[in-house]
Parts: C-alpha cells; structure tokens; sequence
C-alpha cells in the first residue's frame, strides 16, 4: 500500500527527536547555579536536593536540580533556615504549591513604611553636615545603616530613608555632636527592635499562631499575606500615636523641672526704682520683667511650640502660672 506524502510527513515528525534535556557534571551545576561543590553536596546529604543519575561512573544533573537550587537560594535570601526551606520542598513535592508561601514571602519582605530612598553624594552630604569632611562619621552611618555605599561610586551613598538622615542634620545644625546623634541612634534602635518584637509576639500570638508551626497551603498563606497587608501600618501607627502623647506629657514635666531649677537659682531682682523716677507706661499692660532660662529649656519649649520669640514666651509665661496658682491652691488647701 502507497503511503500519501502528507502522512508520511507527519510521520516523520512524529518520530523527529526533540532538544536534548540539559545535562551537568557536579562542576557544571555550581557554575550555572552559583553554589559551590560543597554546598550542592551539603544540600544532597540533607535532602534538600535530589540524587544525581548514575551513568557509569559519573553523576548526572539535570534542570530539575538547577531549578531546586534556585529555590533553595532564593528561600535562604529571604530569611529561611535550611530545615524550614526542607519542609517547604517537601511540601511542594507532595503536591502543594510553593506560590502562596512565596507570596507569603513577598507581603512580609514589602516596604513596611511610605517612604522612598534616595541617594546623596559626598559633596551634598559633607554640606548638609556644616561642610566638614569627616570620614569617621560616614563610617559610623554606613554601619549604623543610615547610608549605604553603592559599588564602583565611592562617591555617592544610598539613603534607606531620607527622613532620618534629614533629623540627624537638623540635630547637628542645632548642635547635637555627630558621636552624641550616632551613640543616641544606637540607643533608640534597641529600645524599638524591643518594641517591634513585642507587637510581633503579640500579633502571632492572637493572629497568625494558626498559620505556624506546619507549611500552610496556598490558602493558608494567602490569608496571612492579607493580614499582614492590613496590620502592617498598626505598629506605625500605635508607635506615633504612643510616641506623640509620651512626649506631650514629658516635655511638660521637663519644663515644670527646670523652671523649678531657674527658680532657685536666679538671683533676687534689683529692687525698684522710686515712683517718681519710674516711666509711666502709656497704656495699660503686663510689667516685663527679664529672666533668664537654660538654653535647654528655650529650645524644649520652641521644639513643642515652634520658633516664634512671642509664643515661647506665651508658653512658659503660662505654664509658670500654672505651676504658681497651683501651689497657691495647695497653701491654701494646707492651711484650711
């Protein structure tokens, strides 16, 4: 029987062999995939990654073991320890999908803040900070995070965040010594690292202590992500809130403190001059009288009212009021 060309010709194709599946020696694998030799054979030993073939007397890898490295690394820049990584793999090659940890993943490694970075040079840096060119400041910063070198520009810094770069000026701008502001950082960052671990242990406590302990599926994982989408502003904002209300009520007890303190420390007023010596003023008013205030309290009181001269006076001139009428009531409450 005569063959018609057109099934003939699909024949052939049907038969025509396809591009060969990759192959790779050990050495080969750790070129493509950026791991060394060690590592892949660390990760065989676990059971992180499967067994070559054996051919003879090679081993053969193949895009299976490439791809499963890639994961691997990707999972460990992400913060995963090689035994939770396991579980994962485990889980994904049981059936279960690696996309919703993934996205899990993605949701927690997001920008925890609306602020963008920015970048500086050494030039607008040194000027910013009163023009001096100090090396060991920028490397107290970059260690403190506060900059970040850029390879191959020596010369131009990455800002994480500008907002905090722009404090640490306006402080030494006001004074502040650069070790004073980089020694304050330190300080501050380890007491909101405490305070970040514990809105995290409260949150897996009430939250997300249902999505722990095992690898969640897909379902599981998109939930949390979801919740984490929507708690991750809270912390900011019970942080600033907290924040504002602590320093409304310390900066007032800072306040009361060193006026007590000018109090006892400023000399008696000169006594009055004779009536008939005296200005008549020429309208009706409040006698100003100077007195003098720490520095430190001048610029508290202008940190909470702004740098008009006529509302810091108005402030303190109040608050001493205040605190006079205050201890008159309690006189006269001790006498009665």
């Amino acid at each position: 029987m005569t063959e018609h060309p057109d099934e003939t010709a699909r024949n052939r194709q049907a038969v025509r062999p396809g591009p060969a599946a990759a192959e790779y020696r050990i050495e080969d694998l750790a070129h493509h995939s950026g791991a060394t030799v060690r590592t892949i054979r660390a990760y065989q030993d676990r059971g992180l990654l499967p067994k070559p073939e054996r051919r003879g007397r090679a081993n053969v890898y193949g895009e299976g073991h490439l791809n499963r490295l890639r994961q691997i690394a990707g999972l460990l820049e992400r913060g995963y320890t090689l035994a939770s990584i396991k579980e994962l793999l485990e889980a994904w090659d049981a059936g279960r999908g690696l996309g919703g940890i993934l996205g899990l993943v993605a949701e927690v490694d997001g920008p925890w803040s609306d602020e963008e970075t920015g970048r500086i040079t050494r030039a607008e840096l040194n000027e910013r900070f009163g023009g001096a060119h100090d090396d060991e400041a920028v490397a107290e910063a970059v260690d403190l995070g506060v900059l970040e070198r850029l390879p191959d520009t020596p010369d131009v810094f990455l800002v994480p965040s500008p907002q905090e770069l722009a404090v640490a000026a306006e402080l030494h701008a006001a004074g502040v010594p650069l070790p004073a502001i980089s020694g304050h950082l330190r300080e501050l960052r380890t007491q909101v690292e405490h305070i970040a671990g514990r809105f995290l242990d409260f949150t897996t406590e009430h939250v997300f202590g249902q999505y722990l302990g095992h690898p969640p599926s897909d379902e599981e994982a998109a939930e949390a992500a979801t919740l984490v989408r929507r708690l991750r502003p809270l912390a900011q904002q019970t942080v600033d809130a907290e924040l504002a209300r602590a320093m409304r009520t310390l900066a007032t007890q800072y306040l009361r403190h060193h006026l007590d303190e000018t109090a006892t420390e400023t000399p008696p007023a000169p006594a009055p001059a004779p009536a008939a010596l005296s200005p008549v003023p020429s309208a009706p008013g409040p006698v100003v009288e100077p007195v003098r205030l720490p520095c430190r309290t001048v610029h508290a009181v202008r940190a909470l009212v702004g740098p008009e001269p006529e509302r810091t006076e108005a402030f303190i001139a109040a608050a001493a009021e205040r605190e006079v009428q205050a201890r008159t009531m309690d006189a006269l409450a001790d006498r009665s």
